[in-house]
């Protein structure tokens, strides 16, 4: 088997066979098959696709890249929710310890933040001490105990997905449908969980930009879950505005808390308490009505919050700036983003305002870039509200003062101002079985 008559065939229109795409997969991770001939075969996968049995073929071989998680010995249903990416999307640290307080196990490994994205690691260790590289006995252990853990990816884990992203990133391929399944769900299938519920993103700040994009994307991955023998379930969320108030890892830390304790936005709290009551349907806890009262009490109660404060000081973390988040360290600097005309916002570039927010350094534009865990935004004004001139939509923190200029000439070229006021948009665009 010759990697030139694969790329050729492919250039061509032609479906892959199994082992055709194992060959690849198996000999790229080796190192036997070069970047530029890996490059070519990805473009040609850009502009003509695949059938749903090669996507499937192709992701079950990201898979079996290498190392498969053994979870047997965790006691109880295993349930993961993932998400596509998206701007203030906190929700792991609110759905993961509130579904675990209420029976069922979370054994989440998470990712960090690239471009506009944030991340679920980044935003952990922005609590002083938390340590997201625990060993495997311990996170496991964890998770009998606590109910949840939350650590980051294992380098064994799918390492095709490793290589294949890095070079997708570099060749202009990394919106292509079947590429973005494979990515993800390679990963998530070489986890041992029982049931996965996917909160698949549209809108400005997310990678699937129309509905009809979001329901391919979230049917794909759905149907390859169920291929592997997972309860699968998918929700559309919106982003076309970012998720909460919050923008940037100790600001979203804070918010979450905040909404453990009743007091959060109402859009991530709703958007929670969805995913928590449909992670916990699928795990067979009851109707999703019934899960959803229960997680209303779980907030209620305190358990949720009490089972993060448990998760935080198992990992090493400083479980103080929970109950007081007042304690996370503040940026040194803050600057107020001001609108000079009267009206509504109609709508946002929510992926500007996460550029925004990483030039004010809460992310990254490579993997080796420093994280200000301090800096980001907080909304003080959202889609839909009145404003009037000289209002102050939202505040940029920071610890370096001269990168607000940039970050708030990209904010406020992101935000749209009408006289109109914009039809409301719900927070739950689809569910799909």
């Amino acid at each position: 088997m010759r990697m030139f008559d694969i790329i050729r065939k492919k250039r061509d229109g032609y479906e892959l066979s199994t082992e055709e795409i194992r060959f690849f997969i198996e000999k790229y991770v080796l190192n036997e098959i070069p970047d530029y001939q890996a490059a070519a075969l990805l473009m040609a996968i850009y502009f003509n696709g695949m059938s749903e049995r090669e996507t499937a073929d192709l992701t079950f071989a990201v898979r079996d890249s290498g190392a498969r998680l053994d979870f047997s010995s965790i006691n109880g249903v295993r349930v993961d929710k993932h998400s596509t990416g998206g701007v203030g999307d906190k929700t792991s640290l609110i759905v993961a310890p509130l579904v675990a307080c209420l029976g069922v196990k979370v054994a989440k490994m998470s990712g960090r933040g690239l471009g506009h994205t944030g991340g679920t690691i980044d935003k952990l260790e922005s609590i002083p001490g938390f340590d997201t590289s625990i060993s495997t006995e311990e996170f496991l252990k964890n998770v009998n105990e606590i109910g949840v853990s939350i650590v980051g990816q294992s380098r064994d884990l799918a390492p095709a997905d490793k290589k294949l992203y890095a070079l997708r990133d570099v060749t202009a391929t990394i919106d292509s449908l079947p590429l973005v399944v494979s990515s993800i769900m390679g990963k998530k299938l070489a986890a041992d969980d029982d049931c996965i519920v996917l909160d698949v993103k549209s809108g400005s700040g997310a990678f699937t930009k129309t509905l009809d994009d979001s329901r391919a994307l979230a049917r794909a991955m759905v149907d390859i879950g169920k291929r592997a023998g997972k309860k699968m379930l998918a929700l559309i969320t919106d982003m076309d505005r970012p998720l909460g108030n919050a923008i940037g890892n100790s600001l979203e830390v804070a918010e979450a808390v905040d909404t453990l304790n009743g007091r959060g936005p109402k859009d991530l709290t709703e958007i929670c308490l969805v995913l928590a009551s449909n992670m916990l349907f699928l795990a067979g806890k009851g109707s999703v009505e019934a899960c959803r009262a229960a997680c209303e009490k779980a907030v209620k109660d305190g358990s949720a919050l009490e089972t993060l404060a448990k998760m935080v000081k198992a990992q090493g973390g400083d479980v103080s700036v929970i109950y007081d988040t007042d304690k996370f360290k503040k940026a040194k600097y803050a600057f107020e983003v001001k609108v000079s005309t009267s009206g509504y916002i109609y709508g946002v570039d929510t992926e500007g305002y996460g550029r925004a927010s990483l030039l004010l350094g809460a992310g990254r534009n490579t993997i080796e870039d420093t994280i200000d865990y301090s800096a980001g935004i907080i909304l003080k004004k959202k889609t839909g509200d009145r404003v009037e001139n000289g209002d102050v939509i939202a505040v940029l923190y920071s610890d370096d003062r001269e990168k607000f200029a940039e970050a708030a000439k990209v904010f406020d070229a992101s935000t749209h101002i009408s006289d109109e006021a914009p039809i409301a948009r719900p927070l739950v665009l689809d569910r799909i079985e």
